[in-house]
């Protein structure tokens, strides 16, 4: 009886034994588990800080340029003219330069805005409107003088403007080349007046190439000059010619250029020049393909994206 006692004893204890190993087992089981768990918290943690880096490295202002290139521009390469495949390789080209250079590019777009203390980089076209209030409170009238003639009488510009069109024209007269000022401010309601009597004249059709409706016109800004003959043949006469290759250097850009009707809307009009800045004109021609209106349409959706 005793030996089936010890026996007995015997099977209790390897069962206990075989217990305490079975527990002690499950037990470094389940800290294996609870480090491998942590591990892995850790290693999603990390994860998660490096995805936070990498979009911390994606400034706001590289994602609002982003979105800003994506939408632009709103006219020709958005359009379906026959020029539309060119517009589109155009504005191709100009994303791919100014992503290149990006950080260059913002800096030099924000110490433009910045220096823009005249509102001259102001979207004006058949779809961004002037009120009949938008009157510019620096008009001054253009006097007979020596570095400039006059066609009409009644001719004005804002104070500025009227200062780079003397010091333009004085340039091109040591180079014996006359600049005649032949259109410049016009009101709300003298636009109004032109309008409608190009619409008789011309037809609807006509009139929205050659005129700009009220409230559309760049006239209205005080800071456009219509140069000479105001006709097509003007490009082709000595101050034509030197302003095309000069304007820019005074801060006159031309608006309507030869070939980008479906751009801006009108036809060429070589002596439509309007005073944007010599820093504009150096920022136009270095990121926009040196048009007016690629330039504009960008920093109108710079200024106006949410």
């Amino acid at each position: 009886m005793g030996q089936t006692i010890l026996k007995k004893n015997a099977v209790s204890i390897k069962s206990v034994a075989f217990c305490l190993c079975i527990l002690f087992l499950v037990s470094c089981s389940k800290a294996e588990q609870q480090k491998s768990h942590s591990s892995l918290l850790e290693a999603k943690q990390e994860i998660i800080s490096i995805s936070e880096a990498m979009e911390e490295k994606v400034s706001p202002t590289i994602l609002k340029l982003q979105k800003v290139l994506q939408l632009f521009p709103t006219y020709g390469a958005a359009g379906s003219g026959e020029n539309a495949g060119l517009y589109l390789a155009e504005k191709n080209e100009i994303v791919h330069r100014i992503l290149k250079n990006q950080e260059i590019f913002l800096n030099d777009l924000e110490r433009l805005l910045q220096n823009d203390t005249k509102n001259l980089l102001r979207l004006v076209d058949k779809k961004h409107f002037l009120e009949k209030e938008d009157n510019p409170k620096d008009i001054i009238p253009l006097k007979p003088n020596n570095a400039y003639l006059l066609n009409r009488n009644d001719l004005s510009l804002r104070d500025f403007v009227e200062d780079a069109l003397r010091k333009m024209s004085f340039a091109a007269k040591e180079e014996g080349v006359t600049i005649v000022a032949s259109s410049t401010y016009r009101s709300y309601e003298y636009q109004d007046g032109l309008y409608e009597r190009n619409v008789k004249e011309l037809g609807q059709e006509a009139a929205d190439r050659e005129s700009a409706r009220p409230g559309t016109s760049q006239h209205q800004l005080g800071t456009v000059v219509d140069f000479g003959s105001i006709t097509d043949e003007f490009a082709l006469t000595k101050a034509g010619i030197w302003l095309d290759n000069n304007a820019s250097r005074f801060g006159f850009s031309l608006s309507f250029p030869q070939g980008y009707e479906e751009v801006t809307g009108y036809r060429w009009e070589s002596w439509h020049y309007r005073y944007i800045g010599l820093e504009a004109c150096l920022f136009q021609e270095a990121y926009f393909n040196n048009i007016q209106q690629y330039m504009l349409e960008f920093i109108h959706l710079w200024k106006n994206l949410d």
